[in-house]
């Protein structure tokens, strides 16, 4: 039998493919990314067969330098995506980070090479790939039949994120042409696990007579590459023009486009026979091999014909079929695999007739793939989060590539990692910048670094204040701030810190901070704790005081709305008429930190506001991207908003002063002419109420686990903004619609629009309007118009009686009622089951339930004295998730919530809307892989002769 022949797919190089402009580098919504790794242009193109975007890799990757390959190896078929590369001549590890995925998500991870003597040097290089912390292959050009390489896995994505590292391994420079991500659905190739990959060999499609016919998007919808398997002298073709389906439960889903052409051998009495080789691996000398096989039945078989399967590999039989009676199905895929890998240096496979057949055996298509471990995993996620902010921030030029702590050999210079027990993620527990050119004010991402120990910031250039949130850390023993340039006051939280012993503070040689805190004159240096509280007790005495006394007068002219400009910004100040005359001047914006945008750069953020993520009060809230890919929500005030300047400069201003894991994070805001506008960290999976409802995409039901754990998070939120928060700041709107969820599930309490700030030493804060959301009002707020940050308590009892019941703030039975009264009725009959959401099947512990109904009916007292304070509300819901985890029925919610996937375009926004918030009174959301696209396969492949 002839042997394929690959450099016939070589010489037939790609039909070109017509190219239009294309905008920024962004995910489809397909979630598809497609990137032409060394491309220099500023915008990308598109492929004029497959309509796929593909876009420049300068958003995905920060180092490297771009080359064009030689022209002799340029042909006029050769499509666009292979002209040029980027290379890495420098660093050990350079990574590509493809952002905005959906944890637990299976996706593919495709990377092209070629070579292309691009440097002229004729040197091939041998160089690593790593999938995250993964090895994942070795891409080895030097040889001529891997001039061109098309490697592909099957991977589960962990994070929001994944990474694709080229590591230099000595043996020639690192290089890439092209990098693709596919989404695939969850049911997908099964084999594909947390701790296992799939690495393509061949992806074969049997029955055309056209070495060029490639099968790719928009026939596949997932984007594979089926490659034509050819052999006219031996096999005859079968073909359909009808549609070929798939079963509903099938876990491959091949294109009709694929099973409607089929091989049988011309010589009936022979089998089909085709071979391949395994290419060891320096960690797997002797990779498993996962086989699926397509049959599907063409032909309408007439009379007594019968075509039935046996399938050997390496002449021991695969499956008997005829025990089975399995037969291919007419016009049905019936797809055969293994889950278990195969181990063989060389692989014969062979489709035989068995003995009750009277026609020849066919075969549709085939997927090769082989395994690896994926069972290493990166660091905690939003220790990489937060040290990804740092070195962005202060630009970096370290090794600081790919993951910060895994593999151990390739860990960041100057970060010192715990890695714990197998299982566990790496965390930062040290950070070195000493002398490493920091300028600006101190990030506030090192507050969420929280198993730090250490933090060296010495001998830069740092200025502001030392943040007061770095007392939080609760690990942190070394704060090094000395050699800087850093003003204000020593923060109470440190200085508590270092009188308990638990911190060793040094801040020498900064001119301008000041020590003392009656005149807040610059003070002689001093070095650690010892100096100050130890040699002399007395001054601490006169400190201690004077800093009291200072507080004192300064809330008292807070009071009175006399307190100097210096001083944090206040709300009250903000949304004073002297401020809102002042618009035009930006004077209330001028102490925002995070970044302006102007309205061109919305513009190209949002792709001219295409898509709409949901509509509040405010205006419309709109998908966008920002030039590294990372996904944010823009809301833009719309010029008929009753909630205005007011409400805009509010939310800018706490958003901008509050740092909270468990508050959503303001990337920035827009203040251009007319245009008004905030931009948010992207929530992919919208607001606690599209859960509880079920109205979220996939409509499934949230696990009590996850209720319990978003109920700790988001009062750890509202905790931190009635105690962690300088002035502290009453919410005013809290519900369901204003906590959101990200990828994790993991909550974020949003929308500051309408909050106020308070004194802590005030028993009321009196207000001459009424705001907030029916169903979720304190009612003794609502009579005396005097708030308290016990109203927040009050609304979060209500939100914590949605979690238990999966029922609305206001029910309509039949007519309306507050969930509160109706919980109690039901409550004091003492039946928790006529009150708990029947959707969770009984999958959750009684008593915690019970507990967090008591909880919430505590919270929604009707005198706020009654009422518990959000930090006993979260002590007493960690309690709850105690309990729930040492029910012995935990394990029944594993895997019972499915999260939807970020890049749904038609997934409700309305999380960063106020849509329900109002004012409210007792009465009242080219073949770009170009047909014959320049591949070789992985591994040898070709038929055998028997």
């Amino acid at each position: 039998m002839a042997s394929r022949r690959p450099w016939m797919l070589l010489l037939c190089c790609l039909v070109a493919a017509g190219v239009v402009l294309q905008g920024r580098a962004q995910p489809d919504n397909k979630g598809f990314i497609s990137i032409d790794c060394g491309f220099s242009g500023e915008t990308g193109y598109v492929a004029d067969l497959t309509k796929l975007s593909y876009v420049p890799d300068a958003g995905f990757i920060d180092t490297g330098t771009n080359h064009n390959i030689s022209a002799e190896h340029v042909t006029a078929t050769m499509a666009k995506s292979w002209y040029n590369v980027r290379s890495f001549g420098a660093g050990t590890r350079n990574c590509y980070t493809l952002r905005s995925l959906v944890p637990g998500l299976k996706y593919i991870v495709r990377a092209r090479f070629m070579y292309g003597n691009y440097d002229g040097l004729d040197l091939r290089p041998v160089f690593d790939l790593y999938i995250g912390v993964n090895y994942w292959h070795t891409v080895n050009t030097s040889g001529p039949a891997a001039m061109f390489q098309i490697l592909e896995a099957t991977v589960v994505v962990p994070d929001d994120f994944v990474q694709l590292c080229l590591v230099n391994t000595g043996a020639g420079t690192p290089f890439i042409s092209g990098l693709d991500l596919r989404p695939l659905k969850r049911t997908l190739y099964p084999e594909a696990t947390a701790a296992q990959g799939l690495t393509l060999v061949d992806r074969l499609n049997f029955g055309p007579t056209n070495e060029t016919f490639v099968v790719r998007y928009p026939d596949d919808t997932h984007d594979r590459i089926w490659f034509p398997y050819v052999d006219t002298v031996r096999w005859a073709e079968i073909s359909t023009p009808q549609m070929v389906q798939t079963i509903d439960d099938d876990s491959y889903d091949a294109p009709s486009a694929v099973l409607r052409t089929a091989t049988r051998p011309r010589n009936v009495s022979q089998n089909i026979e085709f071979y391949w080789s395994t290419e060891p691996t320096p960690t797997n000398p002797s990779p498993g091999h996962i086989i699926v096989l397509h049959f599907a039945e063409l032909e309408v078989l007439r009379g007594n014909a019968v075509r039935e399967l046996n399938v050997f590999i390496n002449d021991k039989p695969w499956y008997t079929f005829s025990e089975l009676s399995l037969r291919p199905v007419y016009l049905y895929d019936v797809p055969v695999h293994k889950s278990l890998p195969f181990q063989s240096s060389r692989y014969n496979l062979s489709v035989q007739a068995t003995s009750n057949a009277t026609l020849p055996p066919i075969i549709n298509a085939a997927e090769i793939f082989t395994v690896f471990s994926t069972t290493n995993l990166g660091t905690n996620s939003q220790d990489v989060s937060a040290i990804t902010a740092i070195k962005r921030k202060y630009q970096v030029s370290k090794n600081w590539m790919g993951d910060p702590c895994a593999p151990k050999a390739m860990a960041w210079d100057r970060l010192t990692c715990s890695y714990g027990a197998i299982g566990s993620r790496p965390r930062i527990t040290g950070i070195n910048l000493s002398s490493s050119g920091l300028n600006g004010d101190i990030s506030s991402s090192f507050t969420n670094l929280t198993a730090v120990q250490y933090l060296d910031l010495s001998n830069n250039n740092l200025i502001g204040s030392i943040p007061d949130t770095l007392s939080q850390l609760p690990l942190l023993t070394v704060l090094d701030l000395s050699g800087n340039q850093l003003n204000g006051s020593i923060p109470s939280g440190l200085l508590k810190r270092i009188q308990d012993g638990s911190l060793d503070l040094r801040y020498g040689n900064n001119p301008n901070l000041c020590t003392d805190g009656n005149s807040c004159q610059p003070h002689a240096k001093k070095k650690s704790k010892l100096a100050l509280y130890v040699a002399v007790p007395a001054v601490l005495l006169v400190v201690i005081v004077s800093v009291t006394m200072l507080l004192i007068c300064l809330l008292k002219q807070n009071k009175q709305g006399s307190m100097d400009n210096s001083i944090t910004p206040k709300i009250e100040t903000i949304m004073s008429n002297s401020t809102l005359n002042n618009v035009g001047s930006d004077s209330s914006l001028r102490r925002l930190e995070s970044r302006r945008f102007t309205y061109k750069e919305l513009e190209m953020i949002t792709n001219n506001f295409q898509q709409v993520l949901g509509k509040g009060g405010f205006g419309y809230v709109y998908n966008g991207f920002l030039e590294d890919g990372t996904q944010v929500a823009v809301k833009l005030r719309s010029h008929s908003s009753n909630q205005g300047v007011k409400e805009f400069l509010a939310e800018a201003q706490i958003l901008t002063r509050i740092h909270h894991m468990n508050l959503v994070s303001m990337i920035g805001y827009c203040k251009d002419g007319e245009y008004m506008a905030l931009v948010y960290e992207y929530m992919s999976e919208g607001t606690l109420q599209e859960h509880i409802e079920g109205t979220n995409r996939n409509g499934a039901c949230l696990p009590w686990t996850h209720r319990l754990r978003i109920a700790l998070e988001s009062a750890q939120g509202l905790d931190y903004l009635h105690k962690g928060c300088n002035p502290p700041l009453i919410h005013r709107d809290v519900k369901a619609t204003n906590i959101l969820l990200n990828a994790r599930l993991e909550a974020r309490i949003a929308d500051f629009g309408l909050s106020k700030a308070f004194n802590s030493n005030d028993t009321h804060v009196s207000t001459n309007t009424l705001v907030g959301t029916p169903g979720y009002v304190d009612p003794e707020y609502q009579m005396t118009m005097q708030l308290t940050a016990k109203s927040d308590v009050y609304s979060f009892g209500v939100v914590l009686l949605e979690l238990v019941t999966g029922k609305p703030a206001i029910l309509r039975v039949p007519v309306p009622v507050n969930i509160i009264q109706w919980a109690r009725q039901r409550l004091a009959q003492g039946n928790i089951e006529a009150v708990v959401d029947t959707r969770m099947h009984g999958r959750y512990d009684v008593n915690t339930v019970w507990k967090v109904a008591d909880i919430a009916l505590k919270c929604t007292a009707q005198s706020s004295v009654q009422r518990p304070n959000m930090a006993d509300v979260v002590a007493q819901l960690r309690e709850c998730i105690e309990l729930e985890n040492g029910h012995s029925r935990d394990n029944a919610n594993n895997g019972f919530y499915a999260s939807s996937n970020s890049n749904d375009p038609n997934m409700s926004y309305d999380s960063y809307t106020t849509d329900q918030s109002t004012n409210v009174s007792p009465n009242n959301t080219s073949f770009e892989m170009e047909k014959c696209l320049m591949r070789v396969p992985t591994v040898p492949i070709g038929s055998a002769a028997r």
